[in-house]
């Protein structure tokens, strides 16, 4: 049976660099990051001290008109975020609601990580008054399937209603299991992508432990983010949500929809090496699974959006995955990471960068990868250095990688308009 379409016909998101898409997007074609030094908590203490922060974040304002104001307490910043994102993408893609058959309307986000900032303080209040002081609300408002459980219910949403916890490529795992539900006619139209708020002390601390984040540009933090640069020292932590409405074609040219671009193929697989040190190998077949769900040939890939999280290790096997994948071609690939104005968002970075990766087609414009000043000579590639680039675009990949060896890769073709006889 051939596969049913799917197009994306709404965006909506917030990240350290703006409230909206469009901000977000000016601000990535202008180049410019979102990273600064922490302020929700002192990280005097910390390894790493700066992060990408949402700024200016007022959930009792922005989620009004959405959940009583006493209910919007109840929820950790990652649902907060959640439900701000979805709201905005409905919005955008002037899903009636109230006619359309909202048994066949579904919810799937990523969220990489847990509500760790109402857990920490409930952990806190554990030990300093005593385990009756614990929130009752603690569960509901911390675990991760509460983001797309609440979008369901404060929208009336009844079709399919998942979490996928894939750590760093858990954004990029909803968009591509909704695309499967959608082609597999379990749902006509799918609110898909991720939202994350880990910026907490202990996930700081436990990430600075590791080394994974950067550290030596704490006095300097927009040029923390530095994806194939030879001064890279790891990844500045991040929050926020991005979502897209996917939605089956037909349905969405029945109600005239507007339509940002389609989104044909996914691939995903397991490096099955190491919880963190990521392989060449398992990249590299990632993007050629995704490729062979489409048709589509290696020349015919116009733009890549790279995990390009800024550590040593994942940006040189990245670079080489594609290299090996695509051979000589990989050099005229046009290949940025966005990760380096946004910092990473762990399970939302894989909807945020889907965004980008559709206004890339959409557009005709690739976002750059800033603070590229001293080429790593192992990472060789077109990375569109420090200022955006025009370009007609046919097909994109975006690329995610998370902990575990956990792979996805996503690719989106411009839509081409349908044509009766």
């Amino acid at each position: 049976m051939e596969k049913r379409r799917v197009v994306i016909t709404g965006l909506g998101m917030i990240t350290p660099l703006g409230q909206s898409v469009d901000e977000n997007w000016q601000r990535i074609l202008a180049g410019e990051s979102g990273i600064n030094r922490i302020t929700l908590f002192d990280p005097g203490e910390y390894k790493s001290q700066i992060a990408g922060e949402v700024k200016k974040f007022n959930p009792e304002e922005f989620l009004a008109n959405l959940v009583p104001k006493k209910e919007i307490k109840k929820m950790d910043r990652f649902i907060q975020f959640g439900l701000f994102a979805a709201n905005q993408t409905i919005q955008d893609a002037k899903l009636n609601l109230e006619i359309l058959n909202r048994n066949r309307i579904g919810v799937c986000l990523g969220v990489g990580y847990i509500g760790i900032n109402f857990l920490s303080e409930e952990i806190n209040k554990l030990k300093e008054r005593g385990p009756e002081r614990v929130s009752p609300f603690l569960i509901p408002a911390t675990i991760s399937n509460l983001a797309p459980g609440q979008i369901s219910i404060v929208f009336g949403l009844k079709g399919p209603n998942l979490s996928i916890t894939t750590a760093c490529a858990a954004g990029s795992h909803a968009i591509g299991e909704s695309l499967m539900i959608i082609q597999e006619n379990k749902a006509d139209v799918m609110l898909a992508g991720g939202a994350e708020a880990p910026i907490a002390p202990i996930s700081v601390a436990g990430f600075g432990n590791m080394r994974a984040l950067s550290t030596k540009w704490n006095d300097n933090p927009k040029k923390a983010s530095r994806p194939f640069d030879k001064e890279r020292d790891g990844f500045c932590i991040a929050e926020g949500a991005g979502i897209l409405v996917l939605e089956e074609l037909q349905h969405a040219l029945n109600r005239g929809a507007k339509i940002y671009g389609e989104l044909i193929g996914f691939g995903m697989n397991s490096d099955a090496h190491h919880i963190t040190e990521p392989t060449v190998e398992g990249p590299m077949e990632c993007i050629r699974l995704a490729l062979e769900d489409t048709g589509v040939k290696p020349e015919e890939v116009g733009y890549i959006n790279a995990h390009g999280t800024s550590t040593p290790t994942g940006d040189l096997n990245e670079t080489k995955a594609i290299k090996e994948l695509f051979g000589e071609y990989a050099y005229r690939i046009p290949v940025s990471s966005t990760k380096s104005m946004t910092g990473h968002l762990l399970g939302a970075a894989g909807g945020v960068e889907a965004i980008y990766t559709v206004l890339a087609l959409k557009d005709g414009v690739i976002p750059p990868t800033i603070n590229l000043e001293n080429f790593d000579p192992e990472c060789d590639l077109d990375y569109v250095p420090n200022k955006a680039r025009k370009a007609e675009i046919k097909v994109a990949l975006s690329n995610s990688f998370g902990f575990g060896g956990t792979n996805a890769c996503l690719v989106f073709k411009q839509f081409e308009e349908v044509t009766t006889k």
